[in-house]
C-alpha cells in the first residue's frame, strides 16, 4: 500500500487516516503528540505513519504557524551537565535569532509530560539531553518536527545525534588506571538506559583488552549521589574494596567519595576514584575528582547547527556527530596501595 500512495505524490494525513479508519483531526493531534488519544490509538496511528512514509509538509506548517522561531529544551533538572549544555545552547541560538523553551525532568514529572509541554508550547524543534525514550519514539517524534538528541546514541537512523563517544571516555579511564598500576578495577554502573550501557561496554572492552576480564567487576548502581553512596558502603560492608573505582557519571563518584572519607578510607591512597562529565562540582579544591570531559560548548554548537540547517536550510536527511572525551587528571587518582 505505502508503494501504491508513494508512487504518484506525498503521503498525506488523509491517508494515514484512512489506514486506521480515523478522522483526520485525531490522526493530527497523535502525529502533534498531543494528549487525548488513547495508547492504542496512538500506537495504531504510528505503525500505519511508518508504514506509508508519511512526513508532515514542515514548510507550509512553518508558515500556518507564522514561525515562532522557539527551539525545545528537555533536560533533567537536577544534572548540573544538563544545565551547562543549557547555557552553552542559550548563547549559541540567540545567535541564529531562536529562543530555547525548556522542560524539566524531575522526580515526579516525566520525559513524556516534559515533551508534551514543548509541543504544546509551539516548538519548531526539540534538543533532547540524554533522552531515555525508544529509538522508535524519538523516530515518530521527529516525523512531526525536527529533533536532536544530544549525549545519547540511537542506534537507528531517526534522529539527528550529537554525542561522545562515552565508551571510549570510559575506556580512558580504565587506560589511566591500568597505566598507574591498577588491577583490580571496579565500575559503578548508572543503571538502565543507552548511555548507561555504552559507559559499561566501555568499561568492560578496556578490562578485556588489558587482560583483566576475570578482576572485572560491575556495581549496580543508578545515577545520582545516593547510588554512589550505597555501592561504597556495599564495599565497606563486606564485598571487598578494590583498588580503583571508575563511576557512570561525577554524581555517583561524590557519593561514593564522601562515604568513603567518612568510613576512614583513604582516597587514592587505598582507593582511586574517576567520574564522569567534568561538571562544576568536581572542580572545587576539596573534591578534587579525577574525571573523563565532555566539551559541552561543541555538543551545543552542533546540536543547534543540526537544528537550523533542518529549520532554514534544506537537509532533509539525518546524521551523527561524534566528539571525543577528554580526561581531567585531578587528585583522587594515583598508584594503587602496596600488596
Amino acid at each position: 500500500m505505502a508503494n501504491e500512495v508513494n508512487a504518484g505524490r506525498r503521503v498525506r494525513l488523509e491517508d494515514v487516516a484512512a489506514a486506521v479508519g480515523l478522522s483526520t483531526a485525531s490522526v493530527s493531534l497523535v502525529l502533534r503528540g498531543v494528549p487525548g488519544p488513547s495508547a492504542a490509538t496512538r500506537e495504531r496511528v504510528l505503525e500505519a505513519a511508518t508504514r506509508l512514509g508519511y512526513r508532515p509538509d514542515r514548510a507550509a506548517s512553518l508558515l500556518a504557524r507564522r514561525r515562532s522561531r522557539l527551539i525545545g529544551v528537555l533536560l533533567d533538572v537536577r544534572s548540573s551537565f544538563h544545565a551547562q549544555i543549557v547555557e552553552d545552547l542559550h548563547e549559541t541560538v540567540e545567535q541564529h535569532g531562536y529562543e530555547l523553551v525548556l522542560a524539566t525532568i524531575t522526580r515526579g514529572r516525566t520525559e513524556q509530560r516534559a515533551v508534551e509541554t514543548l509541543l504544546d508550547s509551539r516548538c519548531e524543534a526539540l534538543i533532547l539531553l540524554g533522552p531515555e525514550a525508544s529509538a522508535a519514539r524519538l523516530a515518530a517524534l521527529d516525523r512531526q518536527l525536527p529533533v536532536v538528541a544530544v549525549s545519547r546514541r540511537v542506534p537507528t537512523p531517526g534522529v539527528d545525534v550529537v554525542r561522545v563517544a562515552d565508551d571510549a571516555g570510559v575506556a580512558r579511564a580504565v587506560e589511566h588506571l591500568t597505566d598507574l598500576g591498577h588491577r583490580d578495577i571496579a565500575y559503578l554502573d548508572g543503571g538502565p538506559g543507552m548511555i548507561a550501557a555504552d559507559r559499561r561496554r566501555g568499561y568492560q572492552r578496556a578490562m578485556r583488552e588489558a587482560g583483566l576480564t576475570a578482576r572485572a567487576r560491575v556495581l549496580p548502581g543508578d545515577k545520582d549521589e545516593a547510588a554512589g553512596m550505597r555501592a561504597a558502603r556495599e564495599l565497606l560492608d563486606g564485598a571487598g574494596l578494590p583498588t580503583a573505582v571508575v563511576c557512570f557519571n561525577d554524581r555517583c563518584a561524590v557519593g561514593l567519595l564522601d562515604v568513603f572519607i567518612r568510613g576512614g578510607v583513604a582516597v587514592p591512597g587505598t582507593v582511586s576514584v574517576v567520574g564522569y562529565d567534568d561538571d562544576p562540582l568536581s572542580r572545587l579544591a576539596h573534591v578534587a575528582l579525577t574525571t573523563v570531559g565532555q566539551d559541552t560548548g561543541r555538543l551545543a554548537e552542533h546540536a543547534v547547527a543540526a537544528i537550523v540547517e533542518r529549520l532554514d536550510g534544506d537537509r532533509g536527511e539525518h546524521r551523527e556527530v561524534v566528539l571525543p572525551p577528554y580526561l581531567v587528571v585531578r587528585n583522587t587518582t594515583g598508584e594503587p596501595r602496596p600488596n
